[in-house]
């Protein structure tokens, strides 16, 4: 004996129920119940037509007539013509009776909880018979069972709960005496004992073919639908979902008591009792294995079974001093909740006993208000309880699985993994059995929290990183470039799947989440929206993506503006941008702070010394304990290029320009060659080391006449070429002494200076070549011999590569 059902999408046309055909004819042998849910959809359009009638609405007549039609056709598309009237007969008829019931629905103008039962169950009734027609269309022998007449049940309408005794004799017994091998049942509908038609919840149809395989102690039980089983998490929400192959009962329950609608939650207990097991197939892939729930033996390193979410929850809260230590107020508020038929789906209470939370469905929250409210009443007044607290928009999620128990660390991973990634925690629950740990979370936060827990729980291969890049000009594109030519390597040997998600220069944006193409995104970019600064945070910060982190490869102040909106929802900054960090001390160490109190990476390594590692050596010393004296450095690539370049022979106008060409300069060559860039970095370095300081602070000894920095770039150029004779004395004097110019940066005791100096040959500065940048760290540990840092330190392609290193680091947290 095997009990099969097929869910609405299974049945929902002709096609389909062939298809249901086909399967059921590879069970020829021994005795077959086959279970049917209405036609996809129909369900919800009978609800609507029960509401509209009761409401005076006159449109429940065109949804009626339009689930005729439906059903009707069906039967035509389906059958033989000359074996359709029997059954079109029988549409007739109930539509028939459907139609009285709701114009009795439409004069009353009330639809109670009875007659909405009566008028959904035609649903399961009308496709149960059509497919029992169509079976004998085909010449196979089939009995139609009305499951009304087997399944009692109380008169709990809409939620109805089973009397086994009644319901297993009843089954049994009518499958015994029968003749037949193969019974075709409706989902869904029962009868109290009365006779009244009631129903068993929506997906009830499960519970339905569980109540059937429970009472003839089947060999196996069957739910087809339209997935390929039960999976590790919502794969609507979970790219990489992965099927489940096999699950406890207990398992299967928790992941569908928290919302995993591939199987109705009570479906597990009749089958679980007799030790039944039920797999879950896919009636579109057959051939797939499916999930086979059962007392299934535990897999080493499989102690996760699968992720679950429900949504539309309200937390309730009852608090109040008055509360501790008095017994009762637990019992006396589930009392209240249950009077109200309120389902609890989570609790949690303080160790202090001052509170008590509970999880409910949102559309219950004005009767539990009410209810508990009421309930309550004295002690409200007299100041010892508070009135009931209500949170909406909150979803719950949970981690399932028989043996988190026997592995530590569990919860820590997942609250940690949760933090990350700026998800706040409003209340947790854990069961004694350990077989479920679950939190409440904002709904808005839903879909990333489940995204985030199954690549830390199931994706061991990769961590997906979301990017947002706003920049994309010579260093930008280069990034991009960069990132297109190493994304192979990145997953083969970082496990890490690099997404760029958000693109934008000063004119256009562009936002997919996912992903934008690495092989045309100057064509995608174009043809994105105007540009606009808030906009474009604003979306990014919408998508609320996992693993996000904002790139800024800009020199744009107000771009620097925005990271503290940005590490506040725990999105990680990689700046190549310098305004933000050589900005107000008091700016920049609020988003260090934020980055620290949101769990996001602020990261801005190529602020100093392009791809060098120089920020990320300075704080390497300092975290093992070592502590800065000083620091020597020649800090501008651009400055060092135009010095080692300029010997008189040429304009030094000339060897400015040729660098910024070669794209050494900002774009106003004079923040370099005046020394505000140098400034910029000394300052960032010696924030690093500690030192509160600000650009006021820091002596800058000018080697640009003053005329040079009025006007426009190219009146800067013209005035540079008046002053030729400047700059060569500058050179001649230094090279008398055979000594070579070099704008050096220092920090020592708390002060910082920069300006050009005459570099003797035994200067490790001395042989400084090309845009070459070096840095000399002076430590405790490094007193006489500074730990040196050397290397290229402008270039599109060294700073791109330094932002790079930056985004990959915000994956390894």
């Amino acid at each position: 004996m095997r009990v099969l059902k097929f869910g609405g999408t299974s049945v929902a046309n002709a096609d389909n129920i062939k298809k249901v055909i086909n399967i059921l004819q590879q069970y020829n042998q021994g005795k077959t119940v086959v279970v049917i849910s209405a036609l996809g959809g129909v369900t919800d359009l009978l609800i609507k037509t029960g509401s509209l009638a009761a409401s005076k609405d006159e449109t429940y007549k065109e949804v009626l007539a339009e689930l005729e039609k439906r059903h009707l056709d069906t039967v035509k598309a389906l059958l033989p013509v000359t074996q359709q009237s029997s059954c079109l007969s029988k549409v007739k008829q109930q539509f028939n009776e459907l139609e009285e019931i709701c114009e009795g629905v439409y004069r009353l103008n009330e639809l109670s909880p009875r007659t909405r039962d009566r008028i959904i169950s035609f649903g399961e009734l009308l496709s149960s018979q059509i497919v029992a027609d169509y079976y004998a269309a085909i010449h196979q022998p089939c009995e139609w069972l009305d499951a009304r007449s087997l399944i009692r049940t109380n008169a709990n309408y809409g939620f109805a709960a089973v009397d086994f005794d009644t319901t297993n004799s009843s089954i049994a017994a009518q499958v015994a005496k029968s003749a037949n091998n193969l019974f075709v049942a409706p989902g869904f509908v029962a009868s109290n004992k009365e006779g009244h038609t009631t129903t068993l919840g929506r997906g009830g149809s499960d519970y339905t073919a569980a109540i059937f395989a429970g009472a003839l102690e089947a060999e196996a039980l069957e739910i087809w639908t339209d997935v390929n089983g039960m999976m590790t998490a919502d794969p609507r929400w979970v790219a990489n979902a992965k099927n489940i192959a096999e699950i406890s009962y207990q398992e299967a329950m928790e992941l569908s008591h928290f919302g995993a609608k591939v199987i109705y939650p009570p479906t597990i207990q009749p089958v679980m009792a007799k030790q039944i097991p039920v797999w879950v197939k896919n009636t579109f892939a057959p051939e797939e294995h499916g999930t086979l729930i059962r007392n299934t033996p535990s897999v080493e390193g499989e102690f996760i079974r699968g992720i679950s979410s429900m949504n539309n929850i309200a937390l309730l809260s009852l608090e109040g001093s008055g509360m501790i230590g008095i017994p009762g107020f637990s019992k006396r508020l589930f009392e209240a909740l249950a009077k109200e038929e309120i389902n609890v789906i989570l609790i949690t209470q303080s160790s202090s006993e001052h509170a008590i939370c509970v999880a409910i469905n949102l559309v219950d929250v004005e009767k539990a208000v009410k209810a508990v409210d009421g309930t309550f009443e004295a002690e409200i007044r007299a100041g010892k309880v508070d009135t009931l607290k209500v949170e909406r928009n909150l979803s719950i999620i949970a981690l399932v699985g028989d043996q988190m128990k026997s592995h530590p660390g569990i919860s820590g991973k997942m609250f940690g993994v949760l933090g990350r990634n700026g998800i706040n925690v409003r209340a947790i629950a854990q069961g004694s059995s350990e077989r479920n740990i679950s939190a409440v979370i904002s709904f808005d936060d839903a879909k990333k929290a489940v995204t985030v827990l199954h690549e830390a729980f199931f994706e061991f291969e990769y961590k997906h990183l979301n990017v947002c890049i706003t920049g994309v000009g010579n260093v930008g594109g280069k990034l991009i470039d960069q990132i297109a030519q190493q994304k192979a390597y990145l997953q083969q040997h970082l496990k890490l799947k690099l997404k760029i998600v958000a693109l934008a220069n000063s004119r256009k944006m562009l936002i997919k989440e996912e992903g934008i193409s690495l092989d045309n995104w100057r064509e995608e970019l174009e043809s994105g929206a105007p540009m606009e600064l808030n906009s474009f945070v604003t979306a990014a910060v919408s998508k609320n993506l996992p693993n996000a982190v904002f790139v800024d490869v800009t020199a744009n102040a107000d771009v620097a503006q925005v990271y503290g909106s940005l590490l506040a929802k725990s999105i990680s900054v990689v700046a190549c941008n310098k305004i933000a960090c050589s900005s107000a001390y008091g700016y920049y160490q609020q988003l260090k702070s934020l980055a620290t109190a949101y769990n996001a990476q602020f990261l801005f390594e190529t602020n100093v010394g392009a791809g060098l590692p120089v920020i990320g050596t300075l704080n390497d010393l300092l975290r093992s304990g070592d502590r800065i004296n000083k620091i020597q450095a020649v800090l501008s690539g651009t400055l060092n290029f135009v010095f080692n370049n300029y010997d008189g022979t040429k304009p030094f106008a000339e060897v400015v320009r040729q660098a910024q060409e070669e794209g050494y300069t900002e774009p106003d060559p004079r923040l370099d060659l005046g020394g505000t860039d140098v400034m910029r970095k000394i300052m960032i370095l010696a924030r690093e080391a500690g030192e509160q300081l600000e650009m006021d602070q820091i002596a800058n000894t000018q080697f640009l006449p003053a005329s040079c920095f009025e006007g426009s770039v190219e009146d800067f150029y013209k005035e540079m070429a008046k002053q030729e004779a400047h700059f060569q004395a500058l050179y001649k004097e230094a090279a008398d002494k055979g000594c070579k110019l070099k704008f050096v940066a220092t920090f020592e005791n708390g002060k910082a200076a920069v300006g050009l100096q005459h570099i003797p040959p035994a200067s490790d500065f001395y042989h400084l070549y090309g845009k070459d940048n070096i840095v000399l760290f002076y430590t405790q540990r490094y007193p006489e011999q500074p730990l040196v840092v050397k290397g290229a330190g402008a270039g599109a392609d060294v700073t791109a590569s330094g932002v790079f290193a930056d985004i990959i680091r915000t994956a390894r947290v």
